[in-house]
């Protein structure tokens, strides 16, 4: 059974990093349809500004209480951030809340002690509201594949980008719903879990990244290419893991070299984006985001890796 203060701290943890991705996919879906398509870029902004009033309530409740090493992460927001939302609202002409970002610059870590009664019960409530919002997000990202991919709808992103956020709205989902159940985390569990997932994820951020960039930017295509299969084989791996064929130490090991190192690749290029020194059709946001993943998935890693 989840302790009190675990529980607090480890939703708020969660919804820095997931809301926030959330917002950032309802913005990648508004951006990414057409003129025709109004009624649905209306929708997606109403989903980004429901997720932009839900990041601001967690932040409100999490100064103090969060661990120091998720703020310092790189997961909750990076020093390129703020610009590249900047760039991006320029370029979109999407009114993004950079408010929210200058809020989470401030946040300090700590740890709670005492009668958190209230607060819990605070948390209990965001955690059942971000349920609410994910579940319809999730219905919307589902209703747009489906009609992509039957040619019902045209949109700038690619089906396999859809269905990847698909993919992460469900994860996020049910991490809520196990913290709602007071379920204590079994972390050798946890390391096949997560790092089939987010193997994964990396892969696929390594293909759209490819598939994104002018084609004479030859040098970045090719070493997008490379961590593409590199994550296809730890993904493969980490589910032979789940069957015991190979230790999840060593896929540990290797996922962590693997991620350190995209890591610094998304930092360069979302620099590079940002300063206009990358010929691409990537939104400066997105380079961020996928860098946040990144981020994210290293802490995770490092966790894992002292438990083997």
């Amino acid at each position: 059974m989840l302790s009190s203060i675990n529980f607090i701290r480890q939703s708020l943890e969660l919804h820095l990093f997931f809301a926030r991705i959330m917002k950032e996919h309802s913005f990648f879906l508004q951006a990414g349809f057409t003129q025709k398509n109004s009624r649905l870029i209306h929708e997606a902004d109403i989903f980004r500004r429901a997720f932009d009033r839900f990041l601001a309530d967690v932040i409100s409740l999490s100064n103090g209480v969060v661990s120091p090493s998720v703020l310092q992460s790189g997961e909750v927001i990076t020093p390129f951030t703020l610009k590249a939302e900047m760039a991006s609202s320029y370029f979109t002409g999407i009114n993004i809340a950079i408010g929210l970002t200058e809020a989470e610059k401030g946040l300090m870590g700590n740890g709670l002690t005492g009668d958190n009664t209230v607060l819990e019960r605070r948390v209990y409530v965001l955690n059942e509201r971000s349920q609410g919002l994910v579940n319809s997000l999730l219905q919307f990202k589902t209703r747009i594949l489906s009609d992509v991919i039957s040619c019902k709808l045209f949109t700038n992103n690619y089906p396999l980008l859809i269905d990847h956020i698909i993919r992460e709205a469900k994860f996020y989902f049910s991490m809520v719903q196990r913290l709602q159940n007071r379920e204590e985390i079994n972390l050798e569990r946890e390391a096949y879990e997560q790092e089939a997932f987010w193997n994964r994820i990396m892969a696929e951020h390594s293909k759209f990244i490819r598939g994104l960039l002018d084609p004479t930017e030859n040098e970045l295509i090719n070493t997008a290419n490379n961590f593409g299969n590199e994550f296809d084989e730890l993904t493969k791996e980490a589910k032979e893991a789940m069957d015991k064929t190979i230790p999840i130490s060593k896929v540990t090991d290797e996922s962590l070299k693997a991620t350190t190192e995209i890591s610094k690749f998304k930092a360069q290029g979302t620099q590079g984006l940002i300063e206009c020194k990358i010929k691409s059709i990537i939104i400066p946001l997105l380079g961020d985001h996928t860098l946040r993943e990144a981020n994210h998935y290293l802490r995770l890693l490092k966790i894992f890796e002292k438990t083997a």
